[in-house]
């Protein structure tokens, strides 16, 4: 058994994964009556929720604690990055839209959804999270009040004695251990999501929305296999697929199936180290990142609200449609604030073009039926580009001072 146990850990977690996914597909066709499969899904997942908060606030911590002074570290362009992304994937998604306009058949929305009332609420709900208890958002994975006090107590520990400082990198090695472990779990973890997937939604019932997939599909999969590169090859000035589709490869397909940015922290944090980044810079911008970084977030406000628009007949000039990619990019960042994700922000971008409040909350109604494949790529992209972006400010860093090197050389 252990021989067996040992020659599965020697094949590539990719791998692996993808062997998952086919067990998954298999189970559902062969033995749709097995709940028992989606289990190990849903323990899967609950799991990374559980260590993820806990890893970013003594990873952070730590990172910060034992900065040296003078040392570097990117989050400057990092945050750069993931501004320009966001916007330009709102900028593709409008320009997409009127391209290939869709109509929408409106159906009867939630009504017990409360989205909000206005650009000004979501920047109030941010601001509100920093200061948030820390024992909540440990409880509520609240990672902007975790990242806020994981700053601020590594600030105040940077003048700690080196064995408090030594306690905190231990912990925080021990809970990436934990972190290892569970990512080892991730083939069965899969396995079930997909399992639970496709027994429990089908792909039926998507038919109708077809076309309204594709747009967004495609608007997503245009910013990760084209922006994003674009954006990457500005900075490093070389080849930038294979970093991209490393990403996409190794962070994409966990969050396209987890669905969740939280979930998938530990998956990038391993990542990073796999790429061989600063831990002092990634232990702060990958948690940053799932909260900020959410160029799928953008698209989908702009896809869903000009869909709205084109069913009403409503006219929209290109000034109001610049300025609709600049406020999905502002709402997108506080997505995560937002209970319902970034579909609960599309009343706040149809209010741009005077649609009634009823009406704004049957296109999130529609946003929810497709919701099982809309929110998985959004998720991938968002938190596959996390990586990349961390990476990117990196490599370009190294690429400068090499530069420069030469130059005196």
């Amino acid at each position: 058994m252990k021989a067996i146990i040992l020659k599965w850990n020697q094949i590539s977690l990719v791998k692996r994964i993808l062997a998952g996914i086919i067990a998954g597909i298999i189970l559902a066709l062969i033995v749709p009556g097995a709940t028992g499969v989606g289990l190990f899904g849903t323990l899967f997942v609950s799991a990374l929720k559980a260590v993820a908060p806990v890893l970013v606030l003594f990873l952070v911590m730590s990172a910060i604690s034992n900065h040296a002074k003078g040392r570097q570290t990117n989050m400057k362009s990092i945050l750069v990055l993931y501004g320009i992304s966001t916007f330009l994937a709102g900028l593709v998604a409008v320009i997409a839209s009127f391209i290939f306009p869709v109509s929408l058949s409106l159906v009867t929305g939630s009504t017990d959804l409360t989205p909000p009332e206005g650009i000004l609420e979501v920047l109030r709900t941010l601001l509100l999270q920093v200061v948030d208890n820390p024992v909540n958002a440990l409880m509520k994975a609240n990672y902007i009040g975790i990242l806020a006090w994981a700053i601020l107590l590594g600030l105040a520990l940077r003048s700690a004695k080196e064995g408090t400082k030594s306690l905190l990198t231990n912990v925080s090695d021990a809970v990436s251990q934990i972190v290892k472990w569970v990512i080892q779990l991730a083939p069965f973890g899969i396995m079930g999501l997909v399992f639970e997937s496709i027994t429990a939604n089908g792909l039926a019932s998507l038919l109708d929305y077809g076309k309204l997939l594709l747009l967004l599909v495609g608007c997503m999969l245009f910013i990760a296999l084209v922006v994003n590169p674009l954006i990457v090859y500005a900075r490093l000035r070389k080849n930038p697929y294979p970093l991209v589709l490393t990403c996409l490869r190794e962070s994409g397909i966990t969050a396209f199936f987890t669905r969740s940015s939280a979930a998938n922290i530990p998956i990038n944090m391993r990542l990073c180290e796999k790429l061989k980044l600063n831990p002092d810079t990634y232990s702060v911008s990958i948690p940053l990142g799932a909260t900020i970084n959410m160029a799928g977030a953008a698209v989908t406000i702009s896809v869903l609200t000009l869909a709205a628009v084109h069913t009403l007949g409503i006219q929209v000039d290109f000034g109001t449609a610049l300025i609709l990619s600049i406020l999905s990019a502002i709402a997108a960042a506080g997505a995560s604030g937002v209970a319902g994700g970034s579909l609960l922000l599309i009343p706040l971008a149809c209010s741009l073009f005077g649609i009634s409040n009823d009406i704004a909350m049957q296109v999130v109604g529609v946003g929810y039926i497709i919701g099982v494949l809309q929110d998985s790529c959004e998720t991938a992209l968002n938190s596959s580009s996390d990586v990349l972006f961390t990476a990117t400010a990196e490599y370009a860093k190294k690429r400068k001072e090499e530069n420069a090197t030469i130059a005196k050389a």
